[in-house]
């Protein structure tokens, strides 16, 4: 089998297994409970906390424990374009109806469908950025676009589909000079480019991700910020999201984000040429082929591209009869058979939509799996142009 879905999900790393695995026997206690178990546990998620702080260059009281990426992008934008404070730290209108959110198209639909639900039950008014071909935000629209109700700016780092990277210094710039909440879904962000969480109110990630356990994420907030809570039935994580904590969960992924930190920018060198050679590949034997978001800034591991003329569902089914792993999109779209929303949000056509093809990398991808997939594709390709041609003669 040749994985090449690492934006779907990630492998569990050895460092998270064995950080987890106490947790199962000897410290499987409450972390709530006042007894010894109990204490044993919260030490674990305390010195987690303290960890993932130091990593990412954070207050250990500005990290918030999820149960995954879904979730802490969840908190952040109905959290925070329900609270009360604005990025200067001054009071929002009181009225929610009154409220304004800022968001593009191209997000993961963790953050688009909590924003369409503060439209369409909340009364939140929303402007919708526009972006480039290669998926880029107009920057110029966002700060026109901000008004003194908007109480919050969403717009993710690096985007799950084709790997686009946004301009968050610039965002933050235009944020920061007008005094309004920036939100960063980071997902797919963390553990392959630098992240520099001053520039940003809150930011999401999510362990499995980064070779850490399914079932674990976090979310980012900056001191000072209130949030309101979307979960209630307990005052865990600070009162801010309720539940008892998932410690080898907590543990794994911190132990996972160590790292993937720990030999970054060798291994996403190593990917990049993976990558690029890949798209060579692809590029010599399907002419028609296109890459998405070609001329942005991209992840090093993510390969977006379209094969004109062949429905992406059925290449992912002739690929997975080849033992090649791929996917269209968003793993949480499974079932979908909708173009990807983030292509036609980039003003692609419907046809280069629907015939596109995500291959994501990782730390098992080796050149040869590169060059068998390279083959590969071109030989399935080659296929259904002979087949169509076939049935367009007779």
């Amino acid at each position: 089998m040749i994985y090449l879905d690492y934006n779907a999900t990630t492998p569990l790393c050895d460092a998270a297994r064995e950080a987890m695995e106490p947790c199962f026997s000897k410290n499987f206690g409450n972390a709530s409970s006042i007894h010894r178990a109990g204490r044993n546990a919260r030490a674990i998620v305390d010195n987690a906390r303290d960890k993932i702080a130091s990593l990412i260059k954070a207050k250990p009281n500005e990290i918030v424990f999820t149960g995954g990426g879904t979730e802490s992008c969840n908190l952040a934008v109905l959290g925070l374009a329900r609270s009360r404070t604005t990025g200067g730290g001054q009071p929002a209108v009181a009225s929610a109806k009154a409220g304004h959110i800022i968001c593009e198209r191209t997000e993961h639909h963790a953050v688009l469908h909590a924003v369409e639900h503060l439209e369409k039950h909340e009364g939140f008014e929303v402007t919708w950025l526009d972006t480039s071909n290669d998926g880029l935000v107009d920057l110029d629209q966002l700060a026109k676009s901000i008004r003194p109700k908007t109480r919050l700016v969403s717009v993710m780092t690096a985007n799950n589909e084709t790997g686009v990277i946004q301009p968050i210094k610039e965002i933050s710039q235009i944020c920061r000079e007008r005094g309004v909440l920036l939100h960063s879904d980071c997902v797919q962000a963390f553990g392959k480019i630098d992240l520099d969480m001053s520039l940003v109110d809150a930011a999401s990630c999510a362990a499995h991700k980064f070779y850490g356990p399914k079932g674990a994420g976090f979310l980012f907030l900056r001191s000072g910020l209130s949030l309101q809570p979307v979960l209630f039935g307990g005052s865990h994580e600070n009162q801010r999201r309720p539940g008892t904590e998932n410690v080898p969960a907590i543990a794994g992924m911190t132990a996972a984000a160590e790292f993937v930190l720990s030999n970054r920018h060798v291994e996403q060198d190593r990917l990049l040429k993976l990558r690029d050679e890949l798209w060579n590949l692809i590029s010599q034997n399907v002419p028609d082929a296109k890459l998405n978001g070609e001329n942005a800034p991209r992840l090093a591991n993510t390969l977006n591209v379209s094969l004109l003329g062949i429905d992406s569902e059925m290449l992912l089914i002739a690929l997975d009869l080849k033992g090649v792993c791929a996917s269209s999109g968003s793993a949480c779209m499974v079932g979908s058979v909708s173009a990807s929303h983030v292509l036609l949000a980039m003003g692609l056509p419907m046809e280069r939509a629907r015939s596109a093809v995500r291959l994501s990398l990782g730390k098992h991808t080796t050149a040869e799996e590169i060059a068998a997939t390279g083959k590969i594709v071109g030989e399935i390709v080659d296929r259904v142009t002979k087949r169509k041609s076939a049935h367009a003669v007779a």
